[in-house]
This record gives C-alpha cells, structure tokens and sequence, in this order.
C-alpha cells in the first residue's frame, strides 16, 4: 500500500466516523442506548463473521495480543459507543463534532508517550491548525433553534462526548500496536466480538420490554448504516491505514471527524453552520495538507 493510499484510508474512516456519530443522534431517541449499540454490534457481527476465521499464515495470538484486542474492544467500542450515543443525545451533532476535533492533540500526546513515537514539528503544527478550530468552533453560533435540552444536560452531553474522544484516542493508539501482528480485517472481526459480548447483558434487559413494532421502516435502515459503518467500514479503514502511517500522524486525520459530523448536522439534521464554522473546518483542512503533502518523511520510533 503507497502512503497516499493509507492517508485515503484513515481519512475516509474518520468521515464516515463523522456521519454516523450525526446520525447516532436521530437513532437515540427511536431506540433506547444500550439496545441501539447491541444491535449495532449484533449485525456488524453477522456481516463479517467470514472474518473471524484465522488466516493460515497467522501466528498463534500471544497473551499480550488478547490482551489488548480486549482493551481496543472495550476502550475504543464497548465505552466510545455508549459515550458518543449517550453524548449526541443531550447536545448537538455541530457540538459534539467541535469537542472530537481534539481527537489529533489526544492521539499526538499519547503516541508520544505510550508508542515513543517522535512527533515533528510539521504534525505538532497540523495538530495546532486542529486546535485552532476547536477554538473557532467554540465561540462560533451554535443552532439556535436547539432549546429542547437544558444546560445541565448540554453540559453533560459534551463531558461524555469528550469522554469519546479520550476512548477514541486510546483505540487509536492500542490499534497500532495490533497491525503489528494481525490483519486488518482480523482486528475488526474480533474487537467487534467482544464488544457484541460486553454489550449482551444490557441490550438484551432492554429489549425484552422493547415494543420493536414502532420502529419506523427509515429506522432501521438508518440503523443498518450505523451498524455497517461503525462496526466494519470504519475500523477495517482505520486499521489499514495504520499499517502504513504513525499513530501519531494518524490522529491528524480526525479532523475528518468534526467536518462530516457538522455537515449530516446542517444539511441532514437541520442545524445551523456558521461563517466562523467554516473557517474552522478550513484551517482543520490546512492540517490535513501540512501532515500529508511531500516533504521530509515522518521518523516514528515505536517502543
């Protein structure tokens, strides 16, 4: 795979990310929490159980791998989830798209000291481009038409999304440390497992008093795009591209994140974007080019 390949991987990922976290919050309010990620889980499952099988040139799994295919599961599907899908259900899709721009700074932070990956100057500045629009996006107009939630609840809504983020960045990071030793496909299949198991207990009291019949028909295909997306599309990218590139590095593409996440919010959703918005969403741009155009290549060390 060229590196323009693996970019095109990482940054798709993040996009597709972006959506489903927008369209996670029409989802919300159909179908309670844990039953909606149950079943995201449940049928990511069912559309890559060829997956599971273990390829015949892979080594034997070590305890440290289980390990930690554990923890991306836990950290990155089992708790993201139920902290973006609770999150996005008491703020907006534009909001939780400016908190999870930080994704870049956690990523860098944690690469550096976790995966003692040196991070250039060149990402260090791609990572402040992505800060400056938070910054811009934070004092930006936010839709509002959106009285619905109190500010107690906004408040919470955005502390559990950033709770997304720091699981996000964690996932980020353990993932790199699994495309040393597993196919992407593999890490998708198994991570996606076990967030199927973690998640069982809870997804099942729920659906057992679960009247489905008033689920509408666009419900579920919402549905099967949340569930295809976040369980395959998403990760299988992700992964791939991280064979390639530095975690470190590869954080800068989130910024993918914050743009489609505002973009299903204003044009699906309704939400309003503003000028200062989009100028956020171009210098996260600018970061993107920075981390990615030719120039002197990016030296990771990982530990």
């Amino acid at each position: 795979m060229t590196r323009l390949s693996a970019y095109l991987c990482l940054a798709s990922s993040m996009a597709l990310v972006g959506s489903y976290v927008a369209l996670s919050k029409p989802l919300a309010t159909v179908l309670p929490v844990f039953l909606l990620a149950w079943l995201r889980f449940g049928i990511g499952g069912l559309a890559m159980l060829h997956w599971l099988k273990k390829p015949a040139d892979e080594p034997p799994m070590s305890s440290q791998t289980k390990k930690l295919l554990f923890l991306e599961s836990f950290i990155g599907n089992f708790l993201f989830t139920l902290c973006m899908l609770f999150g996005v259900s008491l703020t907006t899709a534009v909001s939780a798209g400016v908190i999870m721009a930080a994704i870049p700074a956690v990523i860098a932070i944690l690469s550096w000291l976790l995966l003692g990956e040196k991070v250039s100057r060149r990402v260090w500045a791609a990572v402040g481009c992505a800060m400056l629009g938070i910054g811009l996006l934070a004092i930006a107009d936010t839709n509002p038409t959106e009285s619905s939630t109190t500010a107690s609840q906004a408040w919470l809504g955005n502390l559990l999304v950033f709770g997304a983020v720091v699981c996000e960045s964690v996932y980020a990071v353990i993932g790199k440390k699994l495309t040393g030793v597993l196919g992407p496909k593999r890490i998708t299949a198994l991570i996606n497992l076990w967030g199927f198991v973690l998640m069982t207990p809870m997804g099942l009291f729920v659906a057992y008093t679960f009247d489905f019949a008033r689920v509408q028909l666009d419900s579920w295909l919402l549905l099967l795009f949340y569930a295809l997306a976040a369980s395959i599309w998403t990760v299988w990218l992700w992964m791939t591209g991280l064979k390639r590139v530095p975690a470190s590095q590869s954080g800068i593409f989130t910024v993918m994140l914050p743009i489609s996440a505002a973009m299903v919010g204003v044009l699906v959703l309704g939400e309003q974007l503003s000028s200062m918005q989009i100028l956020a969403f171009v210098i996260a741009l600018v970061g993107i080019l920075l981390a990615t155009l030719p120039g002197r290549r990016v030296d990771a060390v990982i530990a």
